[in-house]
C-alpha cells in the first residue's frame, strides 16, 4: 500500500464547496494545479439532489449524502480517498474533521478552523492522538514574496521588529447582501453558522495569521473596536484592532467588508529597526523593501537574489504572474507531501498551516469579541 501510494497521484474528497459556492472551485483547481492529486468523491451540499447534481458537474466518481456516510464509506474501500477536503460554512468545519480523522483520513480545512475555541482545543487533541496530517488553508502563506518577507525577518534584515500594520477590507457586504439571496453572505453573518465573528473571522484571521507567519512573532495582546454599520447584521463587518506582541512591537491590523471600491485589499507593511518591507496582495509577485536614506528596492518573484524557500514556490518563469489559485495550490503541495511521508513512515516537514495556526485564529477572534464587548479594553491573548 504504503508504495502503491508513492507511485500515484492522491486521490480527494470534499465535503461542501458545491453549487453556489467560491471557495469549492479554488479547492478543487488548487489540488489538482501539480498533477500530485484528483478529486473522486464527495458530499457537496446537504441537499442529496444538489449534492449529486455538483458532483456530476465536476465528473466525481462517487457522490454521497452525507459526510458521515463518506467518511464511513470511503475508509472501508480499497481505493478510498488518501485524504479530504473540508469546505463547508464554518459550524460543519469540526463535525467533519473529527469524522475523518477517526477514520485515519489526513485533512485540509478551510479557515477558520471551527466554530469556536473549544472546538478547536478539541481538535487539537484529536489531530495530536491520531497523528494524522492537518492542514490548514491559509493560503496566503503560500505566496512566495510571503515567504521571502519571512526569510528576510529571520535572517534580521529588518533588525528588531517594531512595528506591524496590516490591512485587509473589501467592500461586498455593504449593502445587505444576506437579505437579497446571496448564500455567501446568509451564512457568514449568521451566527449560528459563522460563529462568534463575521469580518474578523472571515478575513481578520487572515491578517493575524499573515502576521505570526512572517514576523515570527506571537500576539500577546490587544485592543478591539467591532461594528456591524449594515443596519439589522448580527455579526461585525468592520474591525480597527491595536496589538502588542511578544517582543515589544506594537501593531495594527484592520479589516473590512463594507470599504466601497475595495475589491479584496490584503497588505502588510513591517518596520524593524534597520529597514521595512511591504507587500499587497493585489501586487502579489512584488515585495518592497525598505532602507533609510535609499531608494525603496522592489523583490520579485522567481529572481535568482530570492531566498530558495520563496522560489521553491514558484511554477513559471519570473515576470510571469502567479497569484490566489497558485499560492492555495502551494499549501496543497506541501500537505500533500507530507501525506505520502507520513504513510512511507517518515517524519513530516511541514511549511504549510497546520491545527495549531488554526488555534491561534480561534483564539484571536475570541479574544477581539471579548475586547470589543467590554468597551475596547485590553485582554491578554493566551488567558
Amino acid at each position: 500500500m504504503t508504495q502503491e501510494l508513492l507511485s500515484r497521484r492522491l486521490r480527494a474528497g470534499i465535503v461542501g464547496g458545491g453549487a453556489g459556492s467560491f471557495i469549492g472551485k479554488v479547492h478543487r483547481i488548487a489540488s489538482a494545479l501539480d498533477g500530485q492529486s484528483l478529486l473522486v468523491a464527495g458530499a457537496l451540499s446537504s441537499d442529496p439532489q444538489r449534492a449529486k447534481a455538483s458532483a456530476d458537474a465536476w465528473f466525481l466518481e462517487r457522490s454521497y449524502a452525507s459526510y458521515q456516510e463518506m467518511a464511513q464509506a470511503e475508509a472501508s474501500r480499497p481505493d478510498g480517498i488518501d485524504f479530504v477536503i473540508v469546505a463547508t460554512p464554518n459550524h460543519l468545519h469540526f463535525p467533519v474533521v473529527k469524522a475523518f480523522l477517526e477514520q485515519n483520513i489526513p485533512v485540509v480545512c478551510d479557515k477558520p478552523m471551527t466554530f469556536n475555541l473549544e472546538e478547536a482545543q478539541a481538535l487539537v487533541k484529536l489531530v495530536e492522538e491520531r497523528k494524522v496530517v492537518f492542514a490548514l488553508t491559509h493560503n496566503y502563506t503560500g505566496y512566495p514574496t510571503v515567504r521571502q518577507a519571512r526569510y528576510m525577518v529571520q535572517q534580521g534584515i529588518l533588525g528588531d521588529i517594531r512595528k506591524v500594520l496590516v490591512e485587509y477590507i473589501q467592500d461586498w457586504l455593504m449593502e445587505p447582501q444576506e437579505q437579497k439571496g446571496n448564500k455567501q453572505a446568509e451564512w457568514r453573518t449568521d451566527p449560528a453558522r459563522s460563529g462568534a465573528a463575521g469580518c474578523v473571522g472571515d478575513i481578520g484571521t487572515h491578517g493575524e495569521n499573515l502576521l505570526e507567519f512572517v514576523t515570527g512573532l506571537k500576539i500577546q495582546s490587544l485592543c478591539a473596536d467591532l461594528t456591524a454599520f449594515v443596519p439589522g447584521r448580527a455579526l461585525d463587518d468592520d474591525a480597527n484592532i491595536l496589538l502588542r506582541m511578544e517582543n515589544g512591537g506594537k501593531g495594527l491590523l484592520t479589516c473590512s467588508q463594507i470599504a466601497a471600491g475595495e475589491e479584496n485589499r490584503l497588505s502588510i507593511r513591517i518596520y524593524g529597526s534597520k529597514a521595512g518591507l511591504e507587500w499587497n496582495q493585489m501586487e502579489p509577485n512584488s515585495l518592497i523593501l525598505k532602507q533609510p536614506g535609499q531608494p525603496a528596492q522592489v523583490l520579485r518573484t522567481g529572481q535568482p537574489y530570492m531566498s530558495a524557500d520563496s522560489n521553491a514556490m514558484v511554477r513559471i518563469p519570473s515576470g510571469h504572474p502567479e497569484g490566489f489559485l497558485e499560492a492555495f495550490a502551494n499549501i496543497y503541495q506541501l500537505a500533500i507531501a507530507d501525506i505520502r511521508r507520513a504513510k512511507a513512515g517518515q517524519p513530516l516537514q511541514g511549511g504549510y498551516p497546520t491545527v495549531y495556526d488554526g488555534l491561534r485564529g480561534l483564539q484571536f477572534i475570541t479574544k477581539v469579541v471579548e475586547s470589543s464587548q467590554k468597551g475596547s479594553v485590553w485582554v491578554n491573548f493566551a488567558d
